[in-house]
């Protein structure tokens, strides 16, 4: 073979290298999430049994608002501090990366160090400022008619939680030192411990409720006892921090890409290139995280707020399960085809990609959507309702997941249509909506929550969403020369109320099969429920793939293609 011939047969199969290579990182990530959620839903059920929606949980849903925002800000994979990282280091010779990294390790720990102090010292103002419904003076909640007993519990749930949040402030430095350890280890072709280290934060979280268990028995399920059960939850987050941190620390000095060296090289034209992307690319990602702060600030003054926000924390988890994995499936294959077709001769093909994005989230997310809301009971039940999760706290649990799960597609459509703007290169667009977003949620809260309680924060958020996805689809109608916009609403209003007869069948067929659940001792009545709900879901999919055959949608098969895809490896 000729040097030409070698060469062109090299760029021949460079790509294909290059395909096989981003599949394999795909796989890797999609892997992680799953193992991630698993953990995820583990640690919740564990919490549920221990601390049900006590005092405990719901003071550390409160805690947990700012240490739990510098975490996924500063630590999460595609944040700020890891697309810096990636972006700048991965245009760099190994050799040079060492002194780069620990020149920024040093600036973050000092500036994160100063922001936990502050933590620590203004955590009753602070707490204050998240939760202000907690420090209602008694003399106005009596006058509301709050009972002493729900007073009592505010009292409680807001000492708690000031403790919690004193115990987590340094989750502020190890958020930035796992962000950073993320971006290196990305940078140095390292995917598989950056994604799957979040389980630790599960793990230790596990084994401190267990240690918990271990030494006092039920004891520590009496409400006396919920200031040390809100401790150890505390602690075991922050050790989950902790070695989610260490676990990359050995990987990163093994690559050569740094570690934890004091280097006051800060005038490194690195070191600006990084800090100039992170500062704004961080305040950009913290607007996004304000209606979390926003809910809760509403949330406080429910006169249960602690059961409030407790269920608020396990319903959500329950949605968030399957939207985090099927969003893998649908948002990572999508994007770069999108980022391809957007010179104006390509959007024709753009505007066909849009659609299959759209329907395939329809696809996916409205039956899902029918089956929580018609078995959004039982599924609490056998998720949660033992040991000290009562009946009751699977009502509400129950009733915030409906409300959750009535906005399972725009909540993922709202991301494809993001997913389009970025690869027209427009965040503006997005980021503009978002900041109104802001203040639409707040006012939504305020009238929602007093009419609903804590399903009504939930409906306000998927008010915003839909709002939200109506705005993308008016700018994106303007910016394409116009989206068949009437075709698409009625395949999607089709597959609505095909996941409304399917909800109806599921519900339907649960009730007839749970008429005698009641009268099996504890162990059967789970089985049996387990059994119900898998029945009732079964008919429930079929009927609704009856139904969405018959519409015809050619993005079926695409869906098909994509699942066996991702899981027929």
């Amino acid at each position: 073979m000729s040097g030409n011939e070698e060469d062109r047969a090299n760029e021949t199969q460079a790509p294909q290298t290059a395909k096989r290579s981003l599949l394999n990182i795909a796989t890797i990530v999609a892997v992680a999430t799953l193992l991630s959620k698993i953990f995820g839903l583990l640690r919740q059920v564990a919490i549920a049994a221990a601390f049900g929606n006590g005092a405990a949980y719901g003071a550390y849903n409160f805690a947990y608002v700012i240490p739990g925002f510098l975490l996924i800000l500063l630590g999460g994979i595609n944040g700020p501090f890891h697309s810096a990282i990636v972006s700048v280091l991965a245009k760099r010779d190994r050799q040079q990366v060492a002194p780069i990294i620990d020149s920024i390790t040093t600036i973050v720990t000092g500036i994160l160090l100063l922001v936990s102090i502050a933590l620590v010292i203004f955590a009753e103002p602070l707490m204050h400022l998240v939760a202000p419904g907690l420090f209602t003076p008694e003399a106005e909640l009596l006058a509301k008619g709050i009972s002493p007993e729900a007073i009592q519990n505010l009292k409680v749930t807001k000492d708690i939680a000031i403790q919690q949040f004193q115990i987590m402030s340094p989750m502020a430095i190890l958020a930035g030192l796992v962000g950073i350890g993320f971006g290196a280890l990305n940078a140095a072709d390292a995917y598989w411990l950056p994604s799957v280290s979040p389980i630790f934060s599960s793990l230790t979280v596990l084994i401190g409720i267990g240690g918990l268990f271990w030494t006092m028995g039920s004891k520590m399920l009496l409400p006396e006892n919920a200031m040390l059960g809100g401790a150890v939850l505390a602690w075991s987050t922050l050790a989950g921090a902790v070695l989610q941190w260490l676990v990359q620390l050995p990987a990163q000095l093994k690559s050569g890409m740094g570690g934890f060296r004091l280097r006051f090289d800060f005038q490194r034209p690195e070191v600006k290139e990084v800090m100039r992307i992170m500062l704004p690319a961080t305040f950009s990602s913290g607007m996004l995280q304000i209606n979390v702060w926003t809910d809760l600030f509403f949330a406080s003054f429910i006169p249960n707020a602690a059961a409030a926000v407790s269920a608020m924390g396990y319903a959500g988890l329950l949605v968030q399960t399957p939207l985090g994995i099927l969003s893998n499936v649908i948002l990572v294959p999508l994007f770069p085809v999108l980022s391809k077709l957007t010179d104006p001769e390509n959007w024709d093909e753009l505007k066909q990609r849009i659609r299959q994005g759209l329907m395939l989230t329809a696809l996916t997310m409205l039956p899902l959507s029918g089956l929580m809301v018609a078995l959004a009971m039982p599924i609490s039940q056998v998720v949660y309702e033992r040991y000290a999760f009562t009946s009751e706290d699977s009502q509400l649990t129950a009733a915030v997941l409906m409300a959750y799960a009535v906005g399972m597609f725009v909540y993922l459509g709202r991301d494809v249509l993001v997913r389009v703007f970025y690869a027209l290169g427009d965040g503006d667009t997005p980021f503009k909506i978002s900041i109104v977003n802001i203040f639409l949620n707040g006012l939504f809260d305020y009238f929602l929550v007093q009419k609903f309680g804590a399903p009504g924060i939930v409906l306000a958020t998927v008010s915003v969403n839909v709002l939200s996805m109506m705005a993308m689809m008016y700018f994106l109608d303007r910016r394409l020369n116009g989206l068949p916009l009437k075709s698409w609403s009625v395949t999607i209003l089709g597959l609505i109320l095909a996941s409304t007869i399917s909800g109806g069948a599921s519900w339907g067929v649960y009730h007839l099969l749970s008429q005698n659940f009641d009268q099996l001792n504890t162990w059967a009545k789970f089985a049996a429920e387990l059994g119900g709900l898998a029945i009732a879901s079964g008919v429930g999919l079929s009927i609704f793939a009856a139904i969405a055959l018959q519409l015809q949608i050619p993005e079926i098969n695409a869906l098909t293609v994509q699942i066996k895809r991702r899981f027929g490896r």
